[in-house]
């Protein structure tokens, strides 16, 4: 399993949570009778949150403020943006015969 691969599903997890919490605490004083809505709801919650914070990282990684991109990154759910391997290190394709009696 790559390294960032963990990192990555953090980043994705942890804002969908949050968006799910923002939204219950929205319904807990606004009554949505509406499944639908609710969805939509909790889908522009979660896509404004992720952004915001994102986008906070994004910032402090060019303005060189690694508080700032920590304190983002944390509310993403891992501290830093994830490294992905470049093309450049990826395996060479496998040569030979393959089995296919597996």
């Amino acid at each position: 399993m790559p390294a960032s691969l963990f990192p990555s599903i953090m980043r994705t997890v942890v804002p969908l949570i949050a968006g799910w919490l923002l939204t219950l605490a929205v319904k807990a004083g606004v009554t949505i009778t509406s499944d639908t809505v609710t969805a939509a709801v909790t889908v522009a919650v979660v896509l404004a949150y992720y952004l915001l914070f994102r986008m906070l990282e994004f910032l402090g990684t060019k303005l060189r403020g690694t508080v700032l991109q920590k304190a983002a990154g944390f509310f993403l759910g891992w501290a830093r943006p994830p490294a992905y391997p470049s093309a450049d290190d990826a395996l060479p394709p496998l040569t030979g015969t393959y089995r296919t009696d597996v």
